[in-house]
């Protein structure tokens, strides 16, 4: 396994990726992995791991920053906000880490999806909602909300959408709404569903989580299932 930190800037701000890939042939597939809100955490970190095991160059994204790992509501808000506040700057940072990641001599420029978790999902649904240049973009309990209407700068990509039914965050109307867009603007995409699954379905739960968000078992290992054949195809 080859993991190292990998520096890349934008306006100023350095942020501290870490990029991991494992021993299968040259050049890998890639995958931008984009945290959610609580930054790149060791969740984060682990779930690299686990990606380049499947065969990926993985940048694991520091869209906040110099590691910054938000506290408390009004700290992550702030984060949010200021991304929601200015989008083109919100989507450069994440063409910064693309541009980063293609530039690794161990990933193939010309493969490289993104994963996103929580506000992670959202932002890699925004950066090929507005012509990032992916293959393919996967979201694990995204917050539909946060995705605008119009996809008609779509690049040519392939969407998965991975939600639990009991997210407020991702209520039945956003995906409605979302999935018309795509479909209005011919990006394929798919949606797997899983009933009862609350917001950060795929996160171990810790003391002080909100209500509206709780693991789930099943919903984690079919939707981790679904991701790595949908990847597996996507960069094939």
């Amino acid at each position: 396994m080859t993991a190292r930190d990998l520096a890349y800037s934008l306006a100023g701000t350095t942020m501290s990726g870490r990029f991991v890939c494992g021993d299968s042939p040259l050049p890998r597939p890639a995958l931008l992995l984009v945290h959610g809100a609580h930054g790149l955490d060791r969740f984060m970190l682990d779930t690299a791991v686990r990606l380049a095991d499947l065969g990926f160059a993985v940048l694991a994204v520091d869209l906040w920053g110099g590691r910054a790992l938000p506290e408390g509501p009004q700290q992550i808000e702030a984060r949010i906000g200021a991304c929601l506040a200015d989008r083109a700057a919100w989507m450069a940072r994440l063409e910064a880490a693309r541009q980063a990641l293609a530039a690794q001599p161990e990933a193939d420029a010309t493969r490289i999806g993104m994963l996103g978790y929580c506000f992670g999902g959202s932002s890699a649904l925004e950066f090929i909602r507005t012509g990032g240049a992916v293959r393919c973009v996967a979201s694990f309990h995204a917050g539909l909300d946060l995705v605008a209407n119009d996809w008609s700068a779509a690049s040519a990509g392939r969407v998965l959408l991975c939600t639990g039914s009991d997210d407020p965050m991702a209520q039945s109307t956003d995906l409605q709404r979302l999935t018309a867009a795509m479909s209005a603007a011919a990006v394929p995409w798919e949606a797997d569903i899983y009933g009862g699954a609350r917001h950060a379905f795929t996160e171990p739960d810790a003391p002080g989580r909100p209500p509206f968000a709780r693991y789930d078992a099943y919903a984690d290992q079919r939707s981790w299932a679904a991701m790595a054949d949908f990847f597996t195809h996507c960069l094939a």
